[in-house]
């Protein structure tokens, strides 16, 4: 800005009171002006770094999932491309299916030649150790049908009396093993209804139509009902847990997929809403274990908070990627001492070093991202992303001060990566029942999954014991 041209005092003695009021106006509202304009030149600066940032979030740099991205769009490599060509390479290990036993075959089959290949003299004999080429084969799939034939006879008395089903005999024309087998074809491998029903035609030759699909569904989901209850009662009572949520659909409203993972079991809840009452409610307004989360605010009132470092190493690589100077030094400064905090950690996740020592050894790591975040809370442009850091510091460092904590909540997205792909399949569900169908087994397979429980049998003796009148299994860890 130009300098203003020079007054003299005798300028200012001869000008009017009433003149020199009118300038001094203006000069205050030039001062007040241009302080706003520096202000908006900032906040400009701002939303230009942050739209240049929008349109290069990558889910190497933000919360995006991979799926998000153009097959086609694939990251710049880190290394250059390998000269080998694809596949095994020349000396490495074989690698073939083992062969079973001869007692286990349906048939053995000897092939002893007759004659010599080459001079066709006659052979005899046999090789103690014959060349075994075993052929796997599927065999011909045919339902097996029990027809109940219950006869009515009428008393002397004129009343009629029929024979009535034993117990553990569905009323439905499905047995225990089909509905486990069409439950997890729909929860567990990702199948429509329409297309369930077309592998339960096609291949298993058992008649099967998109409605009945959804009274199979339903069973199963009644039968799993008291195990899920039990977890449910369970999930307050755990010292940590791992918690994340995804969007879906609930007929036209929005909904989303909760997970909430414990140390030996799985819960999955469908709600309409994304708010604290869902915490609350699976929680209770009195919970005292760790949360492992992102840093929504629904989580911030209930529970002792660890935020995930996974998410906060992707925010530091956005600042990396942004235009700005300012931002991109701060964010190669954070990105610095969090790598060193991983290769430290990874160490005591193998178990090469203590916790102990590894929070003697955290403790300047932890003052140096203290101070750079500080230093990023007094700059205009960072103000923004360190705001909340600074002012929450306790929930970054949670997992230092209290063993067995970990510094990511990589549990729970690598729990709910199913649910989401189920989401992306499916486009969500068309009713409450759907979605208890899908929170309940979602819960059945991937507990069953940590617990390395066989997931079909399991299913399978919940759907029996559901049919009859039995308690049902639990999904609790044996003690």
């Amino acid at each position: 800005m130009d300098a203003a041209p020079p007054l003299s005092a005798d300028d200012l003695l001869a000008t009017p009171p009433a003149v020199m009021a009118y300038l001094l106006w203006q000069s205050d509202q030039i001062d007040r002006l241009n302080a706003q304009v520096a202000k908006l030149t900032v906040r400009l600066a701002e939303l230009e770094a942050q739209l240049a940032q929008a349109k290069g979030k990558t889910p190497a740099n933000s919360s995006k999932p991979p799926s998000s991205t153009h097959p086609h769009d694939k990251p710049v490599p880190s290394k250059p491309k390998s000269k080998r060509q694809r596949g095994g390479q020349p000396g490495h290990d074989k690698h073939e299916r083992a062969l079973i036993s001869v007692e286990e075959c349906a048939a053995v089959i000897p092939l002893v030649p007759n004659a010599c290949r080459r001079c066709g003299q006659a052979l005899t004999g046999i090789d103690p150790e014959p060349l075994r080429h075993q052929v796997w084969e599927l065999p011909e799939i045919k339902p097996i049908v029990t027809e109940y034939q219950r006869h009515r006879l009428v008393c002397t008395c004129g009343c009629s009396t029929c024979g009535e089903l034993p117990d553990g005999v569905p009323t439905g024309q499905a047995g225990p093993r089909l509905i486990a087998f069409a439950a997890l074809l729909m929860a567990c491998f990702r199948q429509s209804k329409r297309r369930a029903a077309q592998f339960l035609s096609m291949i298993l030759n058992q008649p099967a139509s998109p409605a009945w699909m959804v009274l199979l569904q339903n069973r199963a989901a009644a039968a799993v009902q008291p195990a899920y209850d039990e977890l449910a009662t369970e999930v307050a009572k755990q010292k940590s847990l791992h918690i994340d949520e995804s969007p879906t659909k609930q007929g036209p409203s929005k909904a989303w997929v909760w997970t909430f993972v414990a140390a030996n079991f799985t819960f999955f809840a469908c709600r309409t809403s994304r708010a604290r009452e869902v915490v609350q409610e699976l929680l209770g307004n009195t919970y005292a274990g760790i949360i492992h989360c992102d840093r929504a605010r629904m989580y911030w009132s209930v529970g002792r908070l660890q935020w995930c470092w996974a998410h906060l190493k992707r925010d530091f690589q956005a600042l990396i990627d942004s235009p700005c100077p300012i931002r991109k030094r701060l964010g190669h400064d954070l990105m610095r001492p969090t790598k060193e905090m991983f290769a430290l950690w990874q160490k005591v996740r193998d178990g090469t070093r203590t916790h102990r020592a590894f929070r003697r050894r955290m403790q300047p790591i932890r003052r140096q991202i203290d101070a750079l975040l500080l230093r990023g809370y007094f700059n205009a442009r960072t103000y923004g992303f360190c705001k909340e850091l600074v002012e929450h510091k306790e929930h970054l460092w949670t997992f230092v001060e209290v063993e067995g904590i970990q510094p990511t909540n990589n549990a729970a997205e690598q729990a709910l990566r199913h649910a989401v792909i189920w989401r992306k399949l499916s486009f969500g569900t068309q009713s409450a029942a759907g979605s208890r169908f899908v929170e309940r087994l979602l819960t059945v397979v991937e507990t069953c999954r940590r617990q390395k429980r066989h997931t079909f049998a399991w299913l399978t003796n919940a759907v029996q014991a559901h049919l009859s009148l039995q308690p049902a299994p639990s999904l609790l860890p044996a003690v």
